[in-house]
């Protein structure tokens, strides 16, 4: 698959995300570079902003099988992962495959389950296998968390870990639509007595396994020169030296938006990484990896505004 191959593909899934949700084409493209990147999404944002149906529609437009889990305080890791049931029938152990056995994982309010039940995830996201009782089991090769979660501020909410944050490729915060936005939203959901699927808004595949393994590939051979991975690692190590931080980003945050920025490239049509691509994904890749200090806090400062100084302080290559 070529660059301009990748890049129609994208084109194709976003058309028909478009029609089911309304606005949130930043949102859209960042789940695609975690898509072709092999990354992971959390989605931030107050409840009704569309995020269980924007997944849904994703999925379905690129081919993948789709699985939903909605977190709850109840919620234990063997409903996440499955377990190992006695037949009384045959007297045996019969394996019973929880709902992470998917392609495209929906975690929906990812926040409102305690750590324990979190931690599930944990080897799954990072290795793309779950172990059930000793036994090792394969995910798909294209499995993909997209973890919807509520601001902290709101009521029954477990803050994530930050082991668990830092296998998150992209968080994005998913704000309210602007004006004209809603009026569509309201003018075409306005009608509807109950939640559609993105089937009946028409939604159709544009992609298979086949064809996001062809992307995920290209992707793979987008060049990399050394002056923009000197440029990446700059930035990385740049937020371990600000005083308004209290913990900067770990080297697989480097890793990782190496990645990132070779599946942006690629969605652009191009085989080779500008600085740009690392400039526009550093936001959504180090927001919820860095702590802020006690002093920044009580001072007010936002991670959005610290992460925009490191990059301005940061010389780019020409």
């Amino acid at each position: 698959m070529t660059m301009e191959d990748v890049q129609a593909l994208a084109a194709q899934i976003r058309a028909e995300v478009g029609k089911a949700v309304i606005g949130q084409e930043a949102t859209v493209e960042l789940m695609l570079v975690a898509l072709f990147a092999g990354g992971h999404i959390l989605l931030e944002g107050p409840p009704g902003t569309a995020k269980t149906l924007l997944a849904h529609s994703f999925a379905r437009a690129v081919g993948l099988d789709f699985g939903r889990i909605q977190f709850t305080p109840d919620l234990m890791p063997g409903d996440i992962i499955g377990a190992n049931l006695f037949n009384f029938q045959t007297s045996t152990f019969t394996l019973t495959r929880g709902p992470i056995f998917t392609d495209l994982l929906l975690a929906d309010e990812i926040n409102r389950t305690p750590p324990k039940t979190q931690a599930a995830l944990l080897e799954a996201m990072q290795e793309r296998t779950v172990t059930i009782d000793g036994e090792s089991l394969a995910l798909g090769d294209h499995f993909m968390v997209v973890a919807t979660q509520n601001p902290i501020e709101q009521q029954g909410v477990y803050p994530l870990p930050e082991a668990q944050l830092d296998r998150f490729l992209f968080k994005q915060t998913v704000d309210y639509p602007s004006a004209s936005e809603e009026r569509r939203i309201i003018a075409a959901h306005g009608a509807r007595r109950s939640a559609m699927s993105p089937e009946n808004w028409g939604v159709e595949a544009k992609g298979d396994a086949k064809a996001i393994q062809a992307a995920v590939e290209a992707v793979a051979s987008v060049k990399l020169v050394d002056e923009v991975i000197d440029y990446i690692a700059a930035l990385i190590r740049g937020t371990r030296d600000v005083a308004d931080l209290e913990s900067g980003a770990s080297p697989r945050a480097g890793a990782m938006l190496a990645g990132a920025a070779r599946a942006r490239a690629a969605l652009d049509g191009r085989d080779f990484v500008i600085p740009d691509d690392v400039k526009i994904l550093a936001p959504p890749l180090l927001r919820h990896r860095l702590i802020l200090s006690p002093a920044a806090e009580i001072d007010g400062r936002a991670i959005e505004d610290v992460v925009a100084g490191i990059i301005d302080t940061i010389e780019a290559p020409r």
